[in-house]
């Protein structure tokens, strides 16, 4: 086993990447959802405001091998959407968008996730969202790593028409929407 190295103040990336090189990352990862978030935002009234919410329940896990590849899974409950605003979050809730009473979950299937330059993961997978699978490439900065906790965060802004969710009358509101998910990983126990 490599020495755990420390990190030099402000190089969380860096060190993630040493972490990753040495091996150190390897084995199993569950999602904290304490310490994890998953939030969105919309521009509505012709682009006049930014309708901002999240999802409050959130789970998933990740495998990390020896050459510090990723993939894993992060599930969202469609039910578990919010913006503060009742009526608004029914409708969301609603077949109109994620029609979170037939297809519960929002689910982000990492196939592959490649560290490159800066601190910078490369993933590749799919997005399911209201019973429609798309394929997905996005960049995940890690913000903080140890041998024993990652946290990354991650942004991907997609054209919600390509799942079903076109309503907008009077096309008030825009069809990209930007996802964003702070993720905090944790190390789980090697199988005895």
């Amino acid at each position: 086993m490599n020495a755990v190295t420390e990190p030099e103040p402000g190089q969380p990336a860096a060190h993630a990447m040493t972490l990753a090189r040495n091996g150190e990352l390897a084995g199993q990862w569950k999602l904290d959802p304490q310490a994890s978030q998953a939030e969105f935002r919309v521009r509505h009234f012709w682009h006049a405001i930014t309708v901002r919410g999240s999802f409050t329940e959130i789970s998933g896990e990740g495998t990390v091998g020896p050459d510090g590849t990723a993939s894993g899974t992060l599930v969202i409950a469609a039910a578990s959407l919010t913006t503060n605003n009742k009526q608004r979050d029914k409708h969301l809730r609603s077949a109109d968008f994620f029609d979170a009473g037939n297809h519960p979950r929002v689910t982000v299937t990492v196939r592959q996730a490649t560290p490159g330059a800066g601190g910078q993961l490369t993933a590749e997978g799919t997005l399911e969202a209201a019973g429609t699978a798309e394929p997905v490439t996005f960049t995940a900065e890690i913000i903080e790593a140890s041998p024993d906790a990652v946290t990354l965060r991650a942004s991907l802004t997609i054209d919600r028409s390509r799942f079903g969710m076109t309503w907008s009358p009077l096309r008030m509101a825009a069809m990209d929407a930007t996802g964003t998910v702070t993720a905090r990983f944790t190390r789980q126990p090697a199988d005895s």
